[in-house]
């Protein structure tokens, strides 16, 4: 099992949720409000006035549990929807040593 962590805009977070909903590789997501530091590049489309007065971005943590072979599937799915994720987002697939439900 595989843990994929995405970190994106927040203006997309329904547009996103559509897509995961849409997936069969997908039995369920964890979105986590959260806050992106650092220095932002004044051409970036997706600064709002508000991010750039602030200085941070508000951004959406995303956790995924895939079995290791859905993780190319799903990401491929995400880089290929209409979701606006493409480009705007990161990501990292840590292993999951135990997981179930409590």
């Amino acid at each position: 099992m595989k843990n994929l962590t995405l970190i994106v805009h927040a203006d997309i977070r329904q547009a996103l949720a559509d897509v995961l909903r849409g997936l069969k590789e997908v039995e369920g997501f964890t979105f986590t409000s959260v806050e992106g530091h650092g220095p932002q590049d004044e051409r970036d489309p997706s600064l709002s006035v508000r991010d750039r007065v602030v200085g941070y971005t508000p951004h959406v943590r995303v956790d995924i549990v895939l079995s290791d072979k859905d993780v190319d599937k799903v990401l491929q799915a995400l880089r290929e929807g209409n979701c606006g994720v493409a480009g705007r987002g990161v990501y990292w697939v840590t292993d999951v040593g135990r997981h179930g439900r409590l």
